[in-house]
Parts: C-alpha cells; structure tokens; sequence
C-alpha cells in the first residue's frame, strides 16, 4: 500500500512540476515578432515580385458582348470567352442558338491566342511546319482566336467558336479587341 500512494504522489509531483514548466516557459517566452516586421525592407528591389497587366471583368464583359453583338449582326450563334494572361477564363457568354461544343472550342482558341500573343489562324498555318503543336493541352488551332496585348505583350486572349469558318470567328473576335480600344 505504501508503494502506491508513493507512486501516485511522484505522479502528481511530475504533472505538476512539468505543469509549472510549461506555464513559466510560455510567460518568459518572448513575444514573436509580427510577419510584416519579419520581412526585409526592399524584397521587390531583388526582383522577388512582378507585376502584371489584367483586364477587369468590366473590361473582359465589354469587349464579350462586342464579339456577340457583332456576330449577331451577321445572324451567327456563337460563343465567345476572354481569358487572362494564364489562361483563366474571366468571362464566357454562350449566345442563342450556340452550340454545345462552341463553348469550349472558344476557350482554348482564346488560351492558344494569348499563350502565343498570335491569331490562332496564323497560328493554325505553323502546324504544317510542327504538327506536333496540336498536342499541347488545352489549345486549337483554328482560326477564331485573337490576343490582347498591353504594350506589345500579351494580357488576354478572346476566342470564337460556332459560326461557319474560322475567319468569321476571328472576325467577331476582333471586333472585341477593338472593343476596348474605344
């Protein structure tokens, strides 16, 4: 009997011994400093961050419903996306009448024309010198894609799928680059 109540009362001395050190532990700790002081003054000027150039969804919508209205004026059921430099689709309007696969036909002409700041028709024309272009994922290579560049470097793509012919989906997506120009 007298080996258990020595044991429970050892016990009871290394919780509370280990009890009073953690709390004395946490009260002498110093405080941590806060992130912002953390960081070193000046980590842009070492070339650490980057700025970009994207268009505002106001601006994305503006030059969409261009590419639409002008499709429309020539009676074609199309569908139209914007992009971003990445690749991220920032709009995407799917007119009256579009087909099923003009949606994403109009993606990836938009994703082909600002990965290579060219209009997916010219674009179209190098697969006969590198066929093998065709297989990078998410591109097409078909007429209807046409970039948008902000001093001279590429910041959208706005692509056009479910008219005809390729030229009349890049025709419409012209109209939306110009679209913002005005």
């Amino acid at each position: 009997m007298k080996k258990k109540i020595l044991l429970g009362t050892t016990a009871a001395a290394v919780i509370a011994a280990g009890t009073f050190g953690a709390v004395s532990a946490s009260a002498s700790a110093p405080q941590a400093a806060p992130a912002a002081a953390a960081a070193k003054k000046g980590d842009a000027d070492r070339g650490n961050l980057r700025q970009d150039t994207h268009l505002t969804i106001a601006a994305a919508t503006k030059a969409a419903q261009a590419t639409l209205k002008a499709a429309e004026k020539e009676n074609q059921r199309v569908s139209v996306a914007v992009v971003d430099r990445n690749g991220n689709t920032i709009v995407t309007l799917r007119g009256d009448g579009a087909g099923p696969q003009s949606y994403e036909s109009a993606e990836r002409k938009a994703f082909t024309a600002v990965s290579w700041n060219a209009p997916t028709s010219v674009l179209a024309g190098r697969l006969a010198q590198t066929p093998n272009l065709k297989d990078i994922p998410g591109t097409l290579f078909l007429a209807g894609g046409a970039p948008v560049a902000a001093n001279g470097a590429p910041i959208a793509g706005i692509g056009v799928a479910g008219a005809p012919s390729g030229d009349l989906d890049e025709k419409f997506a012209q109209a939306g680059v110009a679209a913002l120009n005005d």
